[in-house]
């Protein structure tokens, strides 16, 4: 056996995909380090729940840590800075957020404040994005990017709210929103600050590459391209021409497929501005990714580029464009949301309670057994590290065997449950075995023996990506990290569907489709921690099984070691998630009580359980929609 067990770096990765945000802590917890204060000691999670929960914040809770949020902003906007000064580029770094990546109004507010020195704006990709953005009082310099598809209405919006000093650039999508936009802006004599969204052909490679190329939904070709140019010229709105807007793709991997795509839009943006556009600003969207997995590889769910690298490979992409075309240097917008935002959100939960593919202990060997069962509990004599394949073969042999005697009727219920109980503990030596020894059992087949873990907590809702998509966050218990794992499990969610699981986990060697985590401590709470879940995971969860936005806590990590809770936002009730489907809560008491008065009336129930089921059915429907 051996005698140094792995570290919970080791195991986990934490060290690999953490960023030195998150660590393991020597007491065993989960440790949050302040990003803006990195002499300071890591403060535990743990801890922060404790004592959020004294305050009445209770899990399953998203956490938020504003402190990771303002890093993230400054990271971005000083990597560009400093590409620029080395490199004497002559342009500026005018970055903006695309609020569709989260909208929740505690991140656009602390994404105005944080950005503010830096001139940093926002992306509005629908009108309700743009009613946001103009709610906020941006930098002088800041820009408003309108995307999308846009009406008349959203036209006008945009261009009057430069009459009160906001830059909102709306950008065409198409030849007819250019004939839109020339309509609206000639009947209000207000003169837009207009961008063109050019369709590159360069295709990424990733979970998302079919955002990118000439098959991409937004954007123009050179033929469009060329059409709107002439609109525009013949209305006499060429000079409002400023911004060409080239979308990289989301969740670049690959840095080589950043320097292509760049590249290519220098291309358009030089022969743009030899057709007399004005341009100003190079807007090269999204793709800046994240490093979910640590992994540090151009694969679906890691990068092999740091946010440094990715703001030297743009900078120095178009600084070489421009200058060989004899160009002045144009200002750079990115609209990097994930890299941005998701660092800045963690997903907090519980486990209610386990189901255990093993047993302690094996009943012992009675005379009426069948033979097979007496063949199953030999396997207890030979197991040992040397021959567990063959312990595996033979267990699998005997049990299925013995399953398909019952089902012929040959064996009774009892048998049959005396089979599964020697089965299951012969999987529990097997399972020791291959915690603490080098062993030939494969991890393929140390899955199938994985619990399973019960969570406080709704996938459809919290973890939408993970469910639909296959995203891939970074997931590990709080707690017990001084302790060897001595189960591995999947972790399955409060709601009643059999694809409410999580079965692909981040280790440190690897993807696996199970977790090692720890038998539950009693009379104390184990809680899992799902971390950088700040991009798209607020915002685009259902009501599956009912289950409603969980509570929400922003805090923000003090420089001394602890934190202030900045914002609490309760989570869902049961009447607020009734009313999203159409149901007006009072009519649904009013109907339970017509029935309570009935079965009354009838004789069905007593009058001294009216008050009793009524304040049941009322305290239910005023209550979290979680576990509690």
């Amino acid at each position: 056996m051996n005698k140094t067990l792995p570290t919970p770096h080791e195991i986990y990765g934490i060290d690999k995909w953490g960023k030195d945000l998150i660590v393991a802590m020597d007491n065993g917890e989960i440790g949050l380090k302040n990003p803006l204060n990195p002499s300071a000691a890591p403060i535990s999670l743990p801890g922060i729940l404790r004592d959020l929960d004294d305050r009445g914040v209770h899990v399953p809770m998203l956490l938020r840590v504003s402190s990771y949020l303002e890093n993230e902003i400054s990271h971005i906007n000083e990597c560009f800075a400093e590409a620029i000064q080395r490199v004497a580029y002559k342009g500026n770094y005018r970055g903006v957020f695309p609020i569709k990546v989260n909208q929740q109004a505690q991140v656009i507010e602390r994404i105005v404040e944080f950005g503010k020195r830096y001139s940093y704006g926002l992306e509005a990709g629908s009108k309700p994005e743009l009613v946001i953005a103009l709610a906020h009082r941006l930098g002088r310099e800041a820009l408003i990017v309108c995307n999308g598809i846009k009406d008349e209405e959203f036209i006008s919006l945009a261009t009057l709210s430069r009459k009160i000093g906001f830059n909102t650039v709306i950008v065409l999508e198409s030849p007819k929103e250019a004939d839109t936009v020339i309509k609206v802006v000639k009947e209000l004599g207000v003169e837009p600050m207009l961008g063109v969204r050019v369709k590159l052909t360069n295709q990424i490679s990733g979970k998302w590459e079919k955002s990118s190329g000439d098959r991409s939904a937004f954007g123009m070709n050179t033929d469009q391209l060329i059409a709107v140019i002439d609109k525009l010229r013949d209305a006499g709105l060429l000079h409002c021409l400023k911004l060409q807007h080239s979308h990289l793709g989301s969740q670049v991997p690959d840095v080589n497929d950043v320097r292509r795509a760049v590249s290519e839009a220098c291309r358009f943006y030089t022969e743009l501005t030899r057709e007399g556009v004005p341009l100003t600003h190079l807007d090269l969207g999204g793709g800046l990714g994240v490093d979910y997995t640590g992994e540090k590889s151009a694969t679906e769910s890691s990068i092999n580029y740091t946010m440094r690298e990715y703001c030297t490979n743009v900078v120095e992409t178009v600084q070489y464009a421009m200058d060989a075309a004899g160009i002045d240097h144009p200002d750079i917008v990115t609209e990097s949301g994930r890299a941005v935002v998701a660092t800045s959100s963690m997903l907090i939960f519980n486990v209610l309670e386990a189901t255990l593919y093993d047993a302690p202990t094996a009943p012992k060997a009675e005379a009426e057994d069948h033979h097979l069962i007496s063949d199953l509990l030999a396997i207890t004599e030979y197991i040992s590290a040397e021959r567990l394949q063959e312990c595996w073969n033979d267990a699998n042999f005997y049990r299925n065997e013995l399953r398909a005697l019952f089902h012929r009727g040959y064996i009774d219920l009892r048998q049959m449950a005396r089979a599964e109980r020697i089965y299951l503990h012969l999987m529990s030596r097997i399972k020791q075995h291959a915690a603490f020894d080098n062993i030939s059992v494969s991890d393929e087949q140390l899955n199938t023996l994985s619990d399973i873990y019960h969570c406080n907590f709704s996938l459809f809702q919290s973890l939408p990506d993970v469910w639909a998509i296959d995203q891939l966050h970074p997931m590990v218990p709080l707690q017990m990290l001084n302790q060897h794992p001595d189960r591995r499990a999947v972790l399955s969610d409060i709601t009643c569907d059999s694809d409410g699981k999580v079965d692909r986990f981040i280790l440190a060697d690897g993807i696996s489709h199970s977790l090692p985590v720890h038998t539950l401590p009693e009379n104390e709470p184990y809680y899992m921690g799902v971390f950088f879940v700040g991009a798209y995971q607020e915002t685009l969860g259902d009501l599956h099984n009912l289950f409603g936005d969980t509570n929400v806590a922003t805090i923000d990590l003090r420089a001394d070691g602890g934190f202030d809770l900045l914002h609490e936002q309760e989570g869902d009730t049961i009447s607020e998630v009734l009313s999203y489907v159409e149901f007006d809560p009072q009519d649904c008491v009013a109907a339970f009580r017509r029935m309570v008065d009935e079965a009354i009336s009838s004789g069905a129930l007593k009058s001294k359980d009216r008050k009793l089921l009524m304040g049941a059915y009322r305290d239910s429907i005023n209550g979290y929609t979680y576990y509690e």
